[in-house]
């Protein structure tokens, strides 16, 4: 089986780990110029974390994991307003987790991957023709690929999924709020924070630091904007809708580069992930928002599935199959990002006060029992037990 694969992110390198674990002959076309190491911290477990087990890179995971021992709710005074030590929320998902940059998970990835891939940067796919049996993808370097299979996982603004299925905005789902993330290297900061997690909140914002192994600070921002265009300049616009969320947030902003990443809060809702020879993944496919999380477990458990299948049947039918065995999970993740916008990022003081004492219950007597109850599904996952 010839494989191309759009997009060297997070789905489309696991996907391309196990399809060449089963012989698969794989090409990845990826746009950026190189690699990418950045990105925002992630809580990794469920289906990524199975996953990585079977990849056997969990070890190496661990050793770039992030040494957080809170999660703290401060207000903009900087008093603590409530939160939750990192070893109850370890508990209540059975010890598998970990705190991650997203960009650090793609770099253990990559670096895991068999030689026999091969990885063309700076290129991607300027149009899709379906062929007898197989497909043909125009790159941007003007040559012409043909594959029995094309995967879409170049993420939520994927040119696959424009190219093969109609314009974005058929599919894209606002959730209203946009969001914003950056690394900083600050030793003063750094040591105020140590090993914690702290978030500021107001109503309508949301301002979060977390430390990561090598000693920089990842800042994360999200706000209410109801808008899905994105401001010409991210940098005033987080300027300005950050300040006066004190001084922890004022220093964060002072570290704000001219070019963060920043986007819109999004679903993306799709009635198929495949058409002809093409099929998509990832973001691509069923992007659940960072308001669900798990976005980079759901990649990965969504690439393994679909490799399984397409290596133990005829193209069609597992294309069919991956579908059915991933949409009922993307569906629960999706409806959870829907339902817990409000709680991540509160539109009223009452519910951020209510939100910050509910996130402390675990670490009363029996709390480990009760978060369990009440996050049951979190980490649900869509690999079958070994």
């Amino acid at each position: 089986m010839k494989v191309l694969i759009c997009g060297a992110g997070i789905a489309g390198l696991t996907l391309a780990w196990w399809l060449r674990r089963g012989g698969a002959e794989v090409t990845v076309v990826e746009r950026a110029a190189g690699p990418r190491s950045d990105g925002y911290m992630i809580d990794f477990f469920g289906s990524g974390y199975d996953v990585a087990e079977r990849m056997g890179i969990l070890g190496t995971l661990r050793e770039i994991a992030a040494d957080i021992d809170e999660l703290v709710y401060a207000d903009p005074r900087g008093r603590r307003a409530g939160g939750l030590r990192y070893a109850s929320a370890r508990a209540v998902l059975g010890g598998r987790v970990l705190s991650l940059m997203r960009g650090g998970l793609e770099t253990v990835i990559r670096a895991s991957l068999d030689p026999g891939v091969e990885i063309r940067y700076g290129t991607s796919i300027t149009e899709i023709r379906d062929v007898p049996d197989g497909v043909e993808a125009e790159l941007t370097d003007g040559t012409v690929f043909r594959a029995d299979l094309l995967a879409g996982a170049d993420g939520i603004h994927s040119v696959v999924r424009r190219l093969a299925f109609g314009p974005e905005d058929r599919y894209l789902s606002a959730l209203g709020y946009h969001t914003a993330s950056y690394l900083i290297r600050d030793a003063g900061l750094a040591e105020q924070v140590g090993r914690r997690a702290i978030l500021v909140g107001v109503p309508d914002r949301q301002a979060g630091v977390y430390p990561t192994r090598d000693g920089a600070l990842a800042a994360f921002l999200v706000h209410a904007c109801p808008a899905t265009a994105l401001p010409a300049d991210p940098r005033t616009e987080i300027a300005s809708r950050y300040r006066d969320m004190g001084e922890l947030t004022d220093r964060l902003l002072a570290h704000c580069p001219e070019d963060p990443y920043y986007d819109c809060v999004a679903q993306i809702r799709m009635p198929g992930w495949s058409r002809g020879r093409t099929v998509l993944l990832g973001d691509a496919a069923h992007a659940v928002s960072l308001m669900a999380g798990q976005g980079a477990s759901m990649a990965m458990g969504g690439a393994y599935t679909l490799a399984v299948e397409l290596l133990g049947a005829d193209t069609g039918a597992a294309l069919e199959r991956y579908e059915r065995r991933m949409r009922p999970f993307v569906l629960a993740k999706q409806e959870s990002g829907r339902t817990s916008a409000e709680w991540m990022v509160p539109h009223q003081a009452w519910r951020i006060a209510l939100r910050n004492r509910l996130f402390g219950l675990a670490d009363l007597p029996g709390g480990t029992a009760l978060m369990g109850r009440a996050f049951r599904n979190l980490s649900s996952s869509v690999i079958p037990a070994a």
